[in-house]
């Protein structure tokens, strides 16, 4: 870890969007006149450093693992969108609306702690002081920091890792929730969210209901295991026609209201409910504060951290999650991003450049030794040091007058591209 940071702008800049749009809940006249600005100002600082960015050569080679990794990470959320709705759906609301939350000894030690903490710091806890839509920007101000020399190249680099660590992280907690169904800790959730049938699924029917609750016909299914109860014919749901896609109907559940299409049923709803182990939202502060960690440092890290623990507490403290959810969503992050470090990691990068610009000047090297030739071995070594990448572009663009042209239509894609999904995040989630 990079300890202290090279400099304290990005850590300023990050402090001042989570500040800024804090005021939301303080002054929402001025943070509407502050929030523009602050983007303004952070897209146009970027904009200006383009033109003397010296590692396009290293960000033109991350441009795959990049995208792939964004359409890895598509699949993994649609995956996950599925899972959602159908481990709600599967039981039926009945079900959520009768079943009563798990016990939480974290929920009990933050009521407790209430009437022991003085109430400013109580206020300081329950405050939304960051939510998801924050760390997401985060990361992203992170990444662009590359262009400002904060954080090694290349950024695109740093963003492939997130996003594919991301996506496998997202196909483990579906998995994970899909596995076993716990009850929601706020069991009004699934009424307010989804419109599924309230009666279980036929699957649920058979092999569920029977030996829910009867202490003698749970000992009789272990001993025989077999679904020996028979329930006579299944109470069928609605089969809409999504032709190739009707396979999803036993997964999903629709209902007449809420139209034709699989694809809308899914955006419907605000979240999920029974998707709990482990935690999606701790996941993704988990990963930024990884990230931020490894890739810039210094005492801003140890903030991002400190507001890692205070949204976990919040989702304990409202209810959107069991304890045991985070915890889990923290050790996972921290270890899956420990794992993908082949995609990019700050050591490597340097000495990997190191490794390979000193193999290409050994041959000269071991002849100016020869030669006795001492200032030749300092230019030599002293070369080292510097970017085998800046060379590499220089010479290549000097040389071909095709290759600066579509040097600079990358340039030109890429920061578009980066900015436009910038705007794009940062208008979507305005409101939080």
């Amino acid at each position: 870890m990079p300890w202290p940071a090279k400099n304290a702008g990005l850590g300023i800049a990050a402090i001042s969007y989570i500040a800024v749009d804090y005021l939301r809940h303080l002054s929402p006249s001025w943070h509407s006149r502050l929030q523009y600005t602050l983007w303004f100002l952070l897209a146009l600082s970027a904009v200006l450093r383009v033109p003397s960015y010296p590692h396009w050569t290293a960000e033109f080679r991350s441009a795959i693992p990049f995208f792939a990794s964004i359409f890895f990470l598509l699949a993994a959320l649609l995956f996950e969108a599925l899972s959602v709705r159908s481990v709600t759906a599967v039981l039926g609301l009945h079900w959520h609306q009768s079943t009563p939350p798990l016990p939480d000894t974290g929920q009990w030690l933050l009521l407790a702690l209430n009437e022991k903490l003085p109430s400013p710091f109580v206020e300081i806890l329950r405050a939304r002081i960051i939510g998801l839509h924050h760390f997401l920007m985060l990361f992203i101000m992170l990444a662009f920091s590359v262009l400002f020399g904060s954080v090694k190249a290349p950024g695109l680099g740093l963003g492939a890792r997130y996003m594919f660590t991301m996506a496998v992280g997202r196909l483990l907690r579906a998995i994970s929730f899909a596995s076993t169904i716990l009850p929601s800790a706020r069991p009004w959730c699934a009424v307010s969210r989804f419109r599924v049938p309230s009666y279980p699924h036929h699957w649920a029917q058979k092999y569920y209901v029977p030996y829910a609750t009867d202490h003698d016909a749970i000992s009789q299914v272990i001993k025989l295991d077999t679904a020996y109860v028979d329930i006579g014919k299944p109470i069928g749901d609605y089969q809409p026609d999504w032709g190739m896609m009707s396979f999803l109907i036993d997964f999903l559940r629709p209902t007449v209201s809420e139209g034709p299409s699989w694809y809308s049923l899914l955006k419907k709803a605000g979240g999920g409910c029974n998707d709990l182990l482990y935690s999606g939202h701790m996941l993704v502060a988990v990963l930024t504060a990884m990230a931020w960690t490894e890739a810039y440092g210094g005492f801003s890290s140890a903030l991002v951290w400190l507001l890692v623990m205070h949204s976990a507490q919040r989702e304990i403290r409202e209810r959107h999650h069991y304890t045991v959810d985070c915890i889990v969503a923290i050790y996972v992050g921290i270890l899956l991003w420990k794992m993908t470090g082949f995609i990019w990691s700050h050591k490597a990068t340097s000495s990997n450049r190191k490794l390979r610009k000193f193999e290409k000047i050994q041959s000269r090297l071991i002849q100016a030794s020869k030669d006795a030739d001492i200032d030749k071995v300092r230019e030599l070594l002293k070369g080292i040091e510097s970017s085998s990448e800046e060379i590499e572009l220089s010479s290549e663009e000097s040389k071909n007058q095709t290759g600066i042209k579509y040097a600079r239509l990358f340039r030109s894609i890429t920061i578009a591209f980066a900015l436009v999904i910038v705007f794009l995040a940062f208008t979507l989630t305005s409101d939080g």
